[in-house]
């Protein structure tokens, strides 16, 4: 029997890795892990508000405090506007939106503009939602998981 006469399987193609399922399990585990990324980022960010708010409350005063909870609440919107973008990248589509740095713009300017509000506690609050992937990272690479 020589090398020729050998059967020879099929190699596998996209297709039919699609159609048993192959293909497509790995797309869904990609956005299951996302939502628990996100649902994860937005749970510390809302800890984080939160113990903020308060310690600046205590250690400043009620108008500051309401001044960060406002930039503090423009960043979480951000991170959703920043959420919805990922969840639409595609092969076709590899850009996020620029319409989101729109928001920090306008909530700077609005800031700036009224009185009542202060331009510095808006920003830092507004940045809370970074500290939440500092912390994230601090997290992973500490394995604290």
């Amino acid at each position: 029997m020589s090398l020729s006469d050998e059967p020879i399987d099929p190699t596998p193609t996209i297709r039919q890795d699609t159609q048993s399922g192959f293909a497509d399990s790995e797309p869904v585990n990609s956005m299951q892990e996302f939502y628990q990324l996100y649902r994860e980022f937005l749970l510390i960010t809302l800890v984080l508000t939160g113990v903020i708010f308060i310690s600046v409350w205590v250690f400043y005063s009620l108008n500051i405090a309401l001044n960060y909870l406002l930039g503090a609440f423009t960043g979480v919107v951000y991170l959703r506007m920043l959420a919805k973008d990922v969840e639409r990248l595609s092969q076709d589509n590899r850009q996020l939106s620029k319409t989101r740095f729109a928001l920090l713009a306008v909530i700077i300017l609005l800031s700036s503009q009224w009185n009542q509000l202060q331009v510095l506690p808006i920003f830092l609050g507004f940045l809370t939602y970074k500290a939440t992937l500092i912390i994230y990272v601090v997290k992973g690479s500490l394995n604290l998981d």
